[in-house]
Parts: structure tokens; sequence; C-alpha cells
């Protein structure tokens, strides 16, 4: 019971992101690393795959579907992380301290718990609570 609620809170948390990267690009834009080629095409095609993964979790009637959905979305967290750090740089670079470590610390630390709770949500670990057989 407690998966299943993860699985759709986790899915309404990646529906809005995917939203928000198609309606309102600019907050995106304005963190992606400047190596990124095409960064609009990468904010919308982003936005698109939240959205897919949003929904492949919550889909009822194929496990390997939702397996297959919760692989992508932590895929997707590793693949977003430099983007993350990059807004962390030019937050904490900017004179008024942008956002503050309160703020960056923890999504830094919520990244891994994102990636192994799509996993765990989506049925592909058991860890840590596992059952170990003799």
């Amino acid at each position: 019971m407690i998966r299943t609620g993860l699985r759709w809170l986790l899915s309404a948390f990646y529906a809005f992101a995917g939203y928000a990267h198609i309606v309102r690009p600019e907050g995106f834009l304005a963190i992606m690393p400047s190596w990124v080629p095409e960064p609009e095409a990468v904010v919308f095609w982003t936005g698109i795959a939240e959205l897919l993964g949003a929904a492949t979790l919550l889909q009822p009637w194929h496990r390997e579907l939702r397996k297959a959905g919760a692989i992508g979305l932590a895929l997707y967290a590793v693949c977003v992380f430099p983007a993350n750090i990059n807004h962390f740089a030019l937050d904490m670079a900017r004179e008024d301290g942008g956002m503050g470590l309160a703020y960056h610390v923890p999504r830094m630390i919520a990244q891994p718990v994102l990636v192994w709770l799509a996993l765990w949500v989506g049925g592909v670990t058991d860890w840590p609570w596992r059952r170990r057989t003799a």
C-alpha cells in the first residue's frame, strides 16, 4: 500500500514537472549547462519523457511496461543531474547567494533518492527491504 501511494505521488510529481517543462521552459533553460546542444528541444523532450514516465508508472495493465517506465525515470534523474549541479553553482555564485544551501543541499541529496524511488515504486527493486532466503 505504501509503494502504491508513493508510486501515485511520484507520478504526480513527474506529470507536474513534465507539464512545467513544456508550458514554462524559461526556468529550465536558465539552469541548462552551456555544453548542452539545442537546449529548447532538450527541455521540451525532457518534459515529454516525464509525462510518459508518469503515465507508465500509473498504468495498471502491464508490469513490465511499468518497470520500463521506472527505469526510464531513474535514468532521466541521472541525466538531469548536471543541470541541477549547474543550477547550484550558478545560484551560489550570485551576490545574494540565490536560493542558498538550504534549498540546494537537500535537492542534491534528493536526486539519488528519486532514482531509487522510481525503481522501487516501479517494482524493479525491493532493496533495502528484500527478504533474504537461507
